[in-house]
């Protein structure tokens, strides 16, 4: 399931998510799940059509990720793989930073991240001038739709509706998330 938040220039992407990777590391062992928030630049693609068409948009290159994971095999609600990516290269996220606020209350620490768009683009490497004029005070007036959003989907990931392999049963490497 997908979930899309727009603002001017920035975006937020919300996903649950299935993983296996078959060359394990940065603290994975097995399969995981949960759910993924992207903040992305965002972009207004030309009409295709009339005035009445629909428009096209642009969801763009990654500036910020965090996942809120835990192992398939785990308890519901660990948060035992749980981590951010501050930054990226290009399409390619950083290095995986774990933070124990952040494993703990995730929901609270996304909060407090996704009202702060230009601490979070600062830490991301991005100038906060990229963002539009007013995606700042949307982000942080959404914010709380977007976090509520990420609870229910992680409802749904604990009670096992959602972040689930596929059907086409066991593979060494999985990604099956809109994200």
């Amino acid at each position: 399931m997908l979930y899309l938040f727009g603002f001017e220039r920035i975006g937020v992407a919300v996903s649950d998510l299935y993983f296996v990777d078959p060359d394990p590391g940065e603290n994975q062992e097995g399969a995981e799940h949960g759910v993924r928030l992207e903040i992305r630049r965002l972009a207004p693609g030309e009409l295709k059509g009339s005035i009445y068409s629909a428009r096209p948009i642009v969801v763009d290159q990654l500036i910020w990720r965090v996942d809120l994971l835990e192992s398939v095999e785990g308890r519901p609600g660990s948060f035992d793989r749980t981590h951010h990516h501050p930054g990226s290269s290009g399409w390619e996220p950083d290095k995986r930073v774990f933070d124990e606020e952040l494993s703990a209350e995730p929901l609270k620490w996304l909060g407090e991240r996704l009202a702060d768009l230009d601490g979070v683009l600062r830490q991301s490497g991005v100038d906060p001038a990229e963002a539009g004029p007013g995606d700042a005070a949307g982000l942080r007036e959404a914010a709380p739709e977007i976090v509520d959003t990420v609870g229910r989907l992680l409802g749904r990931v604990h009670a096992g509706e959602l972040g689930t392999a596929p059907a086409t049963g066991p593979a060494t490497s999985v990604r099956a998330s809109w994200l």
